[in-house]
């Protein structure tokens, strides 16, 4: 006779109990892997992070060290042909359905887990047994799993245990969370929000706004947004088992000043992703205008600007044919081709490193004066918005 298990339940409750040993894992990578050692955007009491590294290392066999490497790497390299897992450049399917197997090969790479694992865990039982012995406890877990709810229920408990993160983390978050979905920030990357409920995967569905605040310990920004990780991080806050290092910044307004000053420089770098997603709705309003215009004196002109309407209004570097072609269709529109111009110049007045913050005052209020004798409307709303920043 097959043996049935220790436990016997409906069919239902053995998915009950595979979906809810899979999203302890899931808090696991997103908690401790992601934004406790891959970002150090909070500390985690020492029994807390023990009990997550024996968890990954029983259902996934992750090294901490490999992890928080390929990831950071990820963000070094976001996009570009050294990044680990971009859909960018390797398309869409490849991520999503083989990323494991790309996360994989990046951890044979000793230049990537020198240069970007440091301050991982490195103790006696994470050289002789989470890493020495990574594939151990995936077994371990096989024999535990069949014992306990029997051979197929166990068997199947486990392989959605071992399969979870490859497809959810590896290949929806690395693969869709940088192909589909919606933006709240206008960061350099190709990012997005899968969904506003961070649930399913532990709260990493936000990865726009991930990328726009890497070291944020919570991932929503919105008032519809839901980080179910943040949720889980705040009890244990409340326990005196985690500490906050860090959480993105929210922006304050006050009555708009007459002129910049070093207070509205300093909100505006602090507060740089928030005031890009307010001018990328100031460029839709302004593009929204001039297609409408010139769909009434110059069609043709309208359908080539409306063509490149998506890498313009997400500030995509276009070259050759593309490039010349959105060059041109800028041309036709004045008002377009100043706040076009006027985005890549206030960029790159928090790039400007090397300058003084008197300097840095300076360019910050030329820019503004501009704006407001542009005579595009939208551009002067923006900039009397731009100087009512305040520091937190």
């Amino acid at each position: 006779m097959m043996f049935e298990g220790f436990f016997q339940l409906p069919w239902w409750g053995y998915v009950l109990v595979a979906l809810g040993l899979t999203h302890v894992t899931i808090a696991a990578v997103t908690i401790f892997l992601h934004r406790c050692q891959a970002h150090r955007a909070l500390e985690l009491h020492p029994l807390v992070s023990h009990f997550f590294r024996f968890w990954l290392w029983l259902t996934t066999g992750m090294i901490t060290k490999e992890w928080a490497a390929i990831h950071r790497k990820h963000h070094a390299k976001c996009e570009t042909p050294d990044d680990p897992h971009s859909p960018q450049i390797y398309g869409i399917n490849r991520v999503l359905w083989l990323g494991v197997f790309l996360y994989v090969k990046e951890s044979y790479n000793k230049e990537t887990l020198e240069r970007y694992g440091h301050g991982t865990p490195d103790d006696w039982i994470e050289r002789n047994l989470y890493s020495r012995l990574a594939t151990t406890g995936v077994t371990l877990l096989l024999a535990t799993d069949l014992f306990l709810f029997g051979i197929v229920p166990g068997a199947l408990i486990w392989a959605t245990q071992v399969a979870w993160i490859p497809f959810w983390a590896a290949g929806v978050i690395n693969g869709v969370g940088h192909f589909f979905g919606y933006r709240n920030y206008d960061v350099a990357d190709a990012s997005t929000n899968i969904v506003p409920w961070g649930i399913l995967i532990g709260g990493e569905e936000l990865h726009n706004n991930h990328h726009a605040f890497a070291a944020s310990a919570k991932l929503s920004s919105k008032w519809y947004e839901f980080d179910i990780g943040w949720l889980y991080i705040r009890i244990l806050q409340a326990l005196g088992l985690a500490t906050v290092k860090k959480v993105a910044p929210r922006p304050r307004f006050t009555a708009a000043k007459p002129v910049v000053d070093s207070e509205v420089l300093h909100a505006v770098i602090a507060n740089r992703y928030d005031v890009l997603s307010r001018y990328a709705k100031s460029l839709r309003r302004t593009y929204r205008d001039e297609l409408e215009r010139l769909r009434r004196w110059s069609p043709r002109d309208a359908e080539s600007l409306r063509s490149l309407g998506r890498a313009l209004l997400r500030g995509q570097a276009l070259a050759g044919a593309e490039g010349a072609r959105l060059a041109e269709a800028l041309k036709k529109s004045r008002a377009l081709e100043t706040a076009v111009a006027m985005r890549r110049e206030l960029i790159a007045i928090w790039e400007r490193s090397t300058a003084s913050k008197e300097q840095l005052v300076r360019q910050l209020q030329d820019w503004c004066h501009r704006a407001e004798t542009s005579g595009v409307a939208p551009l002067v709303d923006f900039s009397h918005r731009l100087r009512s920043y305040a520091a937190a």
